[in-house]
């Protein structure tokens, strides 16, 4: 999973600064004309209307107001070129930036006010927000213009801790060319940090195309700060669907639910750590030739070797993968270390057709529990109900 660049947008703010400036423009005096009757009495001018810039504190927007007149024009920039649009309210007295200034960033404000009798007037302006003390970042999944399994969630794996879901599930827009339905969930990925993936009710259809905005620049996580926005889309393949049998040790790849090949295979060894996992895990990876050694997944009996055609399911180190060690067994019994092992002709084609983001829906009565949602991409192992309800905003 590779973090994705994107291109500059209006950038967001973060800690405080202590403004409250108040900006006056000067106006000219009416001049008397040299034939004026001195039974006239001179034309009074109207008092410049008084520009505010309020402080804009830690993960706050930027506010301008005016009295004794209205608000023209506001622009807010940044020294890179980066502007924070922004909103009149009604009676155009005050304004406010939609984003968030953004953390250790110098920014102008130029205002241009109008008095009642139509005059106007510019000031400016200019603030500087301090740099942050923590900065987090996030892993985006899938990559950026990728093309995926059906069963694939929109995944964002955090650096740092995020005690304020809310605020950041805020800021995280999903859009789908077909109004696809779906909930944000928070989980512990299986290392221990935060992740929020997006998860459609049902299995995406094919050919949906999936975009995420994520403006997060300036917002607080409660672990640290988010210094840029973020942007990702992927497409949906095809609708392919991988049902594992343990029972009767056997495979099957349905396409558009029509089963179009199946495979004799041998699953984890019954009455142990060794068995396989349940339910239905997601094609993460396809890996090619690795090294797979038994001490990384804690099991007691040392193994070390290099494995062909290699299809990573969960974190927890369960694929499916050529294992000609295991002939003797395949589609008659359960003897792998927990992984689902093949021969290497049928693990050779199988690899080629299928895609990242496949759904195994894997079933036996001898396994050693349901995926969770963080080993790998386990949501589906939840009800739409269950899986809503993990939304920071439910």
């Amino acid at each position: 999973m590779l973090p994705i660049r994107t291109s500059r947008s209006a950038r967001p703010v973060l800690a405080a600064v202590a403004l409250g400036v108040s900006l006056t423009a000067c106006s000219a005096q009416a001049a008397s004309g040299p034939g004026s009757s001195k039974s006239q009495a001179p034309a009074s001018a109207a008092a410049p209307a008084k520009v505010t810039v309020v402080d804009p504190a830690a993960g706050r927007p930027v506010s301008v107001t005016a009295s004794g007149g209205t608000l023209a024009v506001v622009k807010v920039a940044d020294a890179e070129g980066g502007v924070l649009v922004g909103r009149t309210g009604a009676g155009g007295t005050s304004w406010t930036s939609d984003r968030k200034a953004a953390p250790g960033t110098s920014y102008t404000v130029e205002v241009t006010s109008r008095t009642a009798d139509g005059k106007e007037a510019t000031t400016r302006s200019s603030f500087e927000t301090p740099e942050p003390k923590e900065v987090n970042k996030l892993t985006l999944a899938p990559g950026k213009n990728t093309t995926v399994g059906v069963g694939h969630p929109l995944s964002i794996v955090f650096d740092l801790p995020v005690t304020r879901k809310a605020d950041v599930e805020r800021q995280l827009k999903v859009t789908t060319s077909n109004a696809t339905e779906g909930s944000w969930g928070w989980v512990k990925d299986y290392s221990g940090r935060d992740r929020a993936d997006w998860r459609p009710r049902e299995y995406w259809k094919p050919g949906t195309k999936v975009t995420l905005e994520a403006d997060l620049n300036g917002t607080d996580s409660g672990g640290g700060w988010f210094v840029r926005d973020y942007r990702t889309g992927f497409t949906v393949g095809a609708s392919q669907v991988v049902k594992v049998d343990l029972d009767r040790q056997k495979l099957t790849l349905e396409r558009d639910g029509r089963a179009v090949r199946t495979i004799p295979v041998s699953g984890g060894t019954p009455g142990g750590d060794k068995r396989s996992w349940r339910g239905t895990a997601v094609l993460m990876a396809k890996e090619g030739t690795i090294n797979m050694n038994s001490e990384t997944v804690g099991l007691g009996d040392a193994y070390d070797k290099m494995v062909d055609h290699s299809m990573r399911l969960t974190w927890s180190g369960m694929y499916a993968h050529a294992a000609p060690w295991n002939a003797a067994y395949f589609g008659k019994a359960n003897k792998s270390s927990g992984c689902i092992g093949m021969s290497d002709e049928n693990a050779a084609s199988f690899y080629a057709q299928v895609n990242v983001g496949d759904p195994f829906e894997i079933t036996g009565r001898d396994t050693k529990g349901t995926v969770a949602e963080g080993n790998g991409y386990g949501a589906w192992n939840l009800s739409w109900a269950q899986w809503k309800a993990k939304s920071a905003l439910a």
